[in-house]
């Protein structure tokens, strides 16, 4: 990429401005893997204070919600959906977050 859109010519940081553009549906996808050890991993279902899976659900959508607060430059969009998926794997734990909004992206 030659040109990044958050800096203007002297190199300083700005917030694009996207007034001009128009509404679309944007959708966002990332994924991470946890990698535990078997004793971890068997010991999850039987935590005494909850699921840590499902904390770890409900803290990614939160911080998605937040986004915008955590990311400098970021435009705060309202999302149409937050999801977090969380599946246990042989060596660990599978991630998937997806976030979508309709706005000027």
């Amino acid at each position: 990429m030659s040109k990044l859109s958050h800096y203007d010519r002297k190199g300083q940081a700005r917030m694009v401005d996207v007034s001009a553009k128009s509404t679309t549906l944007r959708t966002a996808k990332a994924q991470a893997f946890v990698k535990l050890s078997k004793e971890v991993l068997a010991a999850l279902p039987a935590n005494p204070k909850g699921d840590p899976l499902e904390v770890a659900r409900i803290a990614g959508i939160m911080a998605a919600k937040k986004t915008s607060e955590l990311i400098p430059m970021c435009h705060p969009l309202p999302l149409s959906h937050a999801g977090v998926d969380l599946a246990i794997e042989d060596a660990g734990v599978r991630i998937t977050a997806t976030a979508s909004t309709a706005g000027p992206t």
